[in-house]
């Protein structure tokens, strides 16, 4: 898995805040070999992502858990639908549900509103791209999310994506020369993307050679014209060379119905989570903050 490491951490992390050295409650009650097994129900129609880390998080508990998903990430569901079960010992189950329902619920949320917007775009070739406006610690399993959702992965971090902002470009003393110093100092396969606010900077960025053209805080006119120009891009050193693709972060619905084909709209996720459902257990109900139901039955020993 990519960024195991990272996810590794994150679980440890988890682990630490919310048990640390025990479960005293059920340390006093259950007895430590009980078996039980629980079942996880959708209570509302979304998008399946982060089986996967549920799964690491029990398997920190315990590493013969049975754990039998009934559905993939990525998958859609409807209200009713179980989407997996697990058979561990009772403490297990209990000691894990906390961290790995928080992780699933918030990677479902997110797939489930990323896969909203992309069905919004319907046929235009248009691709959803996240940022990296996440929570610290977070950014992996998020942008894991778009992903299943049906969105496009933007760039990690700032290693592994030249991204030329307005203060880059300032102290460079323009565009073009921003883009020389960056592309000098970085090998072929990392992307240079460019920041642009007006038709005269997407044609200097066009100039300079940038992969990556974002449309910053444009109007609906001022992005279309800016986009016709990027896809009638003509020949560097008389060599003709793919149209840099074109970036907006604004608000994904109000270019819809305008998005060219072979383009990519970049739309800030940062409100992400839809209406979630309610949990229920063998020992009675309460609210829970997203789209799962949980039974627990109790099998002796």
């Amino acid at each position: 898995m990519q960024y195991e490491n990272l996810i590794n951490k994150l679980i440890d992390l988890g682990i630490e805040e919310d048990i640390n050295t025990g479960d005293i409650t059920t340390e006093s009650i259950i007895p430590e070999a009980l078996q039980a097994t629980a079942t996880m129900t959708a209570k509302q129609e979304g998008v399946i992502s982060g089986l996967e880390i549920v799964k690491m998080v029990y398997d920190r508990f315990q590493k013969d858990v049975v754990f039998t998903p009934y559905f993939k990430d990525g998958d859609s569901v409807k209200k009713g639908d179980v989407i997996l079960r697990i058979e561990a010992t009772y403490p297990t189950l209990l000691r894990g549900e906390r961290l790995s329902l928080n992780i699933f619920q918030r990677m479902c949320g997110i797939a489930t509103e990323t896969a909203r917007y992309v069905k919004e775009l319907g046929d235009t070739h248009t691709q959803l791209l996240d940022t990296r406006k996440t929570a610290p610690g977070l950014r992996v399993l998020d942008k894991m999310a778009v992903k299943d959702g049906g969105g496009t992965n933007h760039r990690m971090g700032l290693y592994d994506m030249a991204m030329i902002k307005d203060n880059h470009i300032k102290m460079a003393g323009g565009i073009t020369k921003a883009v020389e110093q960056v592309r000098a100092n970085i090998t072929p396969e990392i992307k240079i993307e460019v920041e642009t606010t007006n038709l005269d900077e997407v044609k200097e960025a066009i100039s300079a050679g940038a992969d990556i053209i974002m449309l910053d805080n444009m109007d609906n006119e001022t992005m279309a014209e800016a986009v016709k120009i990027v896809g009638k891009k003509a020949n560097t050193d008389g060599k003709q060379i793919k149209p840099a693709k074109t970036t907006a972060c604004r608000h994904i619905q109000e270019h819809t119905e305008e998005a060219p084909d072979n383009e990519s709209i970049q739309n800030v996720t940062d409100e992400y989570c839809p209406e979630l459902g309610s949990a229920d257990n063998s020992t009675g109900s309460r609210t829970s903050e997203h789209s799962d139901k949980r039974k627990w039955s109790v099998v002796k020993p």
